[in-house]
């Protein structure tokens, strides 16, 4: 999980927008945006979080930089309640939480991204329209041009088989069009 700054269009003030990212399908699976940074405001996104995707204790493992709110007590009392294992980045080291800096990166550079946010009813509208789009329509290159929602919630070795059987199909009509032979979907 991981907090970046949003542009707003008054001088000297940002946006707080906390994600949380499962790193095995690049789903958010978490977010909120607020005026602030705060551990308390990344305790109840945590919470709130693990709630909604049926995490166990002893189950997740989230790993975060070394930001003021992701080392706070508060928080890291929340993480030994849930039973969640905690991971840091080294020290001193920015780019050390590689997946949801890419995330941000995929969000800042999309089409539709203000060069400036509005109020925070605007900026969430936007942030809910963005994710949902990041999510499930967003082909992603990590994941074998699979969208995050199909490899999260298991949709992924289906559409594999799809992309199979479309493949052998052009290979029975066609075989002149592949001098390598039969393609394989890569898994």
């Amino acid at each position: 999980w991981d907090i970046t700054k949003l542009k707003t269009g008054q001088k000297w003030t940002t946006y707080a927008l906390y994600t949380v990212l499962d790193i095995y399908s690049r789903y958010v699976v978490g977010w909120m945006v607020a005026d602030r940074e705060d551990a308390e405001l990344a305790k109840d996104l945590i919470q709130a979080t693990c709630r909604q995707q049926g995490i166990l204790p002893a189950q997740l493992t989230l790993h975060a930089d070394n930001g003021s709110p992701m080392k706070a007590k508060t928080f890291s009392q929340l993480l030994v309640d849930l039973g969640i294992q905690e991971s840091h980045s080294r020290p001193y080291t920015s780019d050390d939480n590689p997946f949801s800096e890419a995330q941000f990166r995929t969000m800042k550079y999309h089409a539709t991204y203000p060069a400036a946010f509005g109020t925070l009813d605007d900026t969430r509208i936007w942030l809910q329209a963005f994710f949902r789009g990041y999510n499930y329509d967003h082909y992603h290159s990590a994941l074998n041009l699979l969208t995050p929602a199909s490899v999260h919630d298991g949709a992924a070795s289906v559409i594999q088989i799809q992309r199979q059987s479309v493949l052998a199909d052009a290979f029975d009509r066609h075989p002149e069009r592949f001098s390598q032979g039969l393609p394989n979907v890569k898994g």
